[in-house]
């Protein structure tokens, strides 16, 4: 399958190798794919240059927005949620429609610098402002709350045993989601919340993910839900 994943930090290469490793195309869409690959690490980012990654990962087709995202059978909003409106712009309305567009960018605002806080909370979300922008995407909130590494290999903390979240409108579009996050990704747990107004309380989960990834000194956890189930009746 053609997977179109718009985001070149990351969070975009972790689910671009691993998708390619299942064997899929993959295509990365960037602003402007000279710049990406001329640019070298920022002062005191952790990651290495874009076009170092790509040395070894060289199947990874690169492209600008509007390319990627008409390639892609599916597409993934890997960009900053600062941008991602801009960046779904770039991608074009037309390459959108009709297309499952999994959203996993968070609205974080790093202008005060760090903790971060929300661009959008409590009434609206990043995920339903895509899904108003652009009508005809079938969008699906997913794989916000964790860190990248855990996004494509769960198996990293507790055997796999924790939670996903899906959230959007188009019940088949979050159906097949599903089936990615299972049978693709390896997730064991993926609950359903319901329409895409659900992300707010997904994208909301930020702040404590922030603090909690102080407190263990890792970004390698996640949340699991945990429902009380009644074994035998009261007497």
């Amino acid at each position: 399958m053609r997977i179109g994943i718009l985001g070149s930090g990351s969070v975009g290469r972790a689910l671009a190798g691993k998708l390619l490793v299942l064997g899929h195309e993959v295509w990365v869409g960037t602003r402007d794919v000279a710049a990406l690959m001329a640019r070298g690490a920022a002062p005191g980012a952790r990651g290495e240059p874009f076009a170092a990654w790509h040395g070894r990962n060289p199947n990874v087709k690169v492209a600008p927005f509007a390319e990627a995202a008409a390639k892609g059978e599916i597409l993934v909003n890997a960009t900053a949620g600062s941008v991602s409106l801009a960046a779904l712009r770039l991608a074009g309305e037309k390459n959108l429609a009709g297309k499952i567009l999994m959203d996993i960018a968070n609205p974080l605002d790093f202008s005060r610098g760090m903790p971060p806080s929300l661009l959008v909370c409590n009434t609206d979300s990043l995920g339903e402002q895509i899904q108003r922008a652009f009508p005809a995407a079938r969008v699906v909130k997913t794989l916000n709350t964790m860190n990248a590494l855990l996004m494509t290999d769960p198996q990293q903390v507790a055997a796999g045993d924790h939670t996903v979240f899906v959230s959007g409108n188009d019940a088949g579009a979050k159906r097949q989601v599903a089936d990615i996050l299972t049978n693709w990704l390896g997730w064991k747990q993926v609950i359903d919340l319901g329409d895409i107004t659900t992300a707010r309380g997904t994208e909301m989960i930020l702040p404590l993910w922030v603090c909690l990834m102080g407190v263990v000194g890792s970004p390698m956890f996640n949340f699991k839900v945990v429902k009380w189930e009644a074994s035998t009746k009261p007497i």
